[in-house]
Formats: C-alpha cells, sequence, structure tokens
C-alpha cells in the first residue's frame, strides 16, 4: 500500500510539473492536467495534513472564502441559477491552494515544478522575439495584428515575463552574495531580455506599474535603503531610455491618454473608458449592499441594470469589473473583500524570509495583488492558476526547508 501512495505522489509531482510547462501554452491542457493533478495527490493527503493546512491562514483563507461564496448563492436572488455557479466557478481554484501547499511540503520536487514553468516561458521568449527579428516567418502567432504574441494574449505574457525577470534579479543577487558573479550576470542579461520584451514588443499596462514596485521590493531586498535610492535611480533611467527608445511602448501610452480624454469628452467606449465606467459603476454596486454584497453570480445582473437605457461608455454591459477586489465586493462586500485582502496578506507573510525561494513566492504575491488592481486575475483562467500554482508550489517547498531547517540534526535524512 505504501509503494501505491508513492507511485500516487510522484505522478502528481510531475503532473504538476506538467501543469506549469503547459501553463503559458494552453489552456485546455492545463485544465486537463490539473483534474489528473488532483486525482493523483487525493489518495495521498491524509486528514490530519488536511486538517492542518486548512488550520493555517494561507491554507485556510481561500477556503473560507470559497465557502462565502458558496452561501452567497443564496442572496443572489436577482440572478439565475446559471450565473449564480458560474459566479462560484470563479472561486473554485482556491480550494487546489491548501492541496498543493500540503503536498510540496513533503515532496522533493517542488523546484523541478518552477523550473519546468521557467523553461517553458524561457521557449515562449524567443519564440517572441523570432516573430520580430524575423519578419519573413510564414507564421506570425494566435493573433497576427499583435507581433511578438506566439500564444494566448500579451496581458498573460507580459505577466510571465516579469516574474521570470525579477526571479532572475533575486537568483542574480544571491549568487553575488555567494562570488558566483559569471552566473549572476549571465542572469542579469536574461533578465534584461525579459524587461526588453515588454518594454519594446508587447506588453499590458499594469505589467508597467508592477515594475517599479518590484523593483523597490528587491532593492530593498538585498541592499535595504541603497538598494532602494539604487532602483529608483536605476528606473528613472530605465524610463527615460525606454521613453525615447521604445516607439511601441510611446505609442501605447499615447493611446491611453487620448482613450482617457475621448471617454471624458465624449463618453467614448474603449479600453480606458471602459475601465473608468466599470470601476464607477462596482463603487455603487458595492454601496448599495456594502455588509454582504449581491450575491455570488451577481455581476452581470448588476451591469445589465446599469447599462439599461444608457449610451457610449455607460451602455457596455460587463460581466467583469476589472478589479478583483470589487469582483469580490459587488457579490459578497466588504465580508468577502476582507477575506480576500486577508488571504493575500497571508500568502505575503507566507514568504517573509531570506532565501531564494521566500523572494519568489512574494514576487508571485505582490504581482498578483497590484495586477488585481485592473483586472479580475484571481477569476482569470491562466493569471488565476498562475497564481495559485505559484503560492501553492512555492509555498510547500518554503514550508518543507523550514521544517527540514527545524529537525534535529540527529533525524535529518
Amino acid at each position: 500500500m505504501t509503494f501505491d501512495m508513492r507511485i500516487f505522489a510522484r505522478a502528481a509531482d510531475w503532473l504538476a510539473v506538467a501543469v506549469a510547462v503547459s501553463l503559458p501554452w494552453s489552456t485546455s491542457a492545463t485544465a486537463i492536467l490539473i483534474v489528473l493533478w488532483l486525482f493523483a495527490v487525493a489518495p495521498t493527503l491524509s486528514i490530519a495534513t488536511l486538517r492542518r493546512e486548512l488550520l493555517s491562514a494561507a491554507g485556510g483563507l481561500p477556503v473560507l472564502l470559497w465557502l462565502l461564496a458558496l452561501v452567497g448563492l443564496l442572496w443572489a436572488t436577482n440572478a439565475i441559477w446559471a450565473e449564480r455557479w458560474n459566479g462560484l466557478g470563479g472561486f473554485h481554484r482556491l480550494l487546489v491552494v491548501p492541496l498543493l501547499l500540503a503536498h510540496f511540503q513533503r515532496s522533493e520536487r517542488g523546484v523541478c515544478v518552477l523550473y519546468g514553468f521557467f523553461l517553458s516561458v524561457l521557449v515562449l521568449l524567443l519564440l517572441s522575439w523570432a516573430l520580430i527579428v524575423i519578419p519573413g516567418l510564414s507564421w506570425r502567432g494566435k493573433n497576427p495584428d499583435i507581433p511578438g504574441v506566439p500564444v494566448k494574449d500579451y496581458i498573460l505574457q507580459s505577466t510571465e515575463f516579469l516574474v521570470c525577470a525579477f526571479a532572475l534579479f533575486g537568483y542574480a543577487f544571491d549568487r553575488m552574495q555567494s562570488k558566483a558573479r559569471s552566473w549572476a550576470i549571465g542572469c542579469i542579461a536574461l533578465a534584461t531580455l525579459f524587461l526588453g520584451n515588454i518594454f519594446f514588443v508587447v506588453s499590458g499596462r499594469t505589467t508597467l506599474l508592477i515594475a517599479p514596485v518590484l523593483a523597490l521590493l528587491v532593492g530593498w531586498r538585498y541592499f535595504a535603503w541603497k538598494g532602494v535610492i539604487g532602483a529608483a535611480l536605476i528606473s528613472g533611467i530605465v524610463g527615460v531610455v525606454v521613453w525615447y527608445g521604445s516607439p511601441y511602448l510611446h505609442a501605447r501610452l499615447a493611446t491611453s491618454v487620448s482613450d482617457l480624454q475621448a471617454y471624458q469628452q465624449g463618453d467614448a467606449p474603449n479600453s480606458t473608458g471602459l475601465h473608468l465606467e466599470f470601476l464607477s459603476k462596482s463603487l455603487s454596486f458595492v454601496a448599495t449592499a456594502p455588509v454582504i454584497g449581491h450575491g455570488t453570480g451577481s455581476i452581470p445582473e448588476q451591469f445589465r441594470h446599469a447599462a439599461a437605457g444608457q449610451t457610449g461608455a455607460a451602455a457596455v454591459a460587463s460581466v467583469n469589473p476589472h478589479n478583483q477586489i470589487f469582483a469580490v465586493a459587488i457579490q459578497l462586500g466588504f465580508a468577502g473583500a476582507a477575506l480576500l485582502i486577508a488571504m493575500w496578506i497571508a500568502h505575503a507573510w507566507l514568504f517573509v524570509g531570506n532565501r531564494l525561494m521566500d523572494w519568489l513566492g512574494l514576487v508571485v504575491v505582490i504581482q498578483n495583488v497590484i495586477s488585481s488592481l485592473f483586472n479580475s486575475s484571481l477569476f482569470d483562467f491562466s493569471e488565476g492558476w498562475l497564481y495559485v500554482f505559484g503560492v501553492g508550489v512555492i509555498g510547500g517547498v518554503v514550508l518543507h526547508a523550514r521544517d527540514a531547517a527545524a529537525m534535529p540534526p540527529a533525524a535529518q535524512p
């Protein structure tokens, strides 16, 4: 029986690696692999193990948020049941966080998952650059109108590139401290290639806001106040260089400004205008049901009602407020928003440490928190699973290392 459990545990390890490899490329493959991972890991988890994770803040708060969403089905009286169940679906992936923490706290292969993800994103980076520097390629990616995006979408791609870039910066500074300068220089060069793609090829606007925050954090982590000042100066210099040297970024920001002006002057339904319209309406939705919200799955009906009889941007009935806090608060009120924020804090606290893995986990959390101010990242398939597997796998690796460090020397393997 023990041998059988080891087979399931080993299968769960490698299926998690497969999920990480597939995430940048295929939604369908990722979904199938996650289901297979759940089947593989289920027989290996004991009641005691699950209880331990559920009683922890990092593992328990995601489940509490899901439970509140489940109960929230009952008071979404203005939404049809299909929309209620669809609304609950956005919360389902949170249930996987404690399972990943439990599995990788005892596994030795958590790092393999991270390597798999990094190598997969590295291939995506090379392919993206190839689409730019080799214009004669007959295949131009999923969307030929957006150069440099081989698969999925530019928002996810720039998010993955940003996470990998700052993971490399952390690894490089760790290598510097251990005098492995050649490795450090190589990692910084590769990180620059990731950032160059974001600044010169294609990027989500949110990614451009997250990058300087992570730069300040990496400066503080490795060099304290001197690092913060240095990171601020470097970010400023890079910003000036990119502004004058990147026609793509210059056009991207100029378009955002013109969209904002068009929305303010004529209620134009452009991207920037719609984001602002959705946020304004979301605030009013929360104000009418501040404590427990309108119920799970109520977002489409709220927007439909608000758009009735309107014109321009105000006439667009969205199913997504493009803000994670509002996406929860509209449905579950301040109670749900408080649980969401508490979950983020618990996950950030999990990665308060000096190891490289702590930095990697913190990058995933901070990226998601800032991104969620402008997108419903946890409810988006790829971004949501990136967060869940990032926190779950890296968190499990961190807990595994802490357990090993706390073990008496005589008891260590």
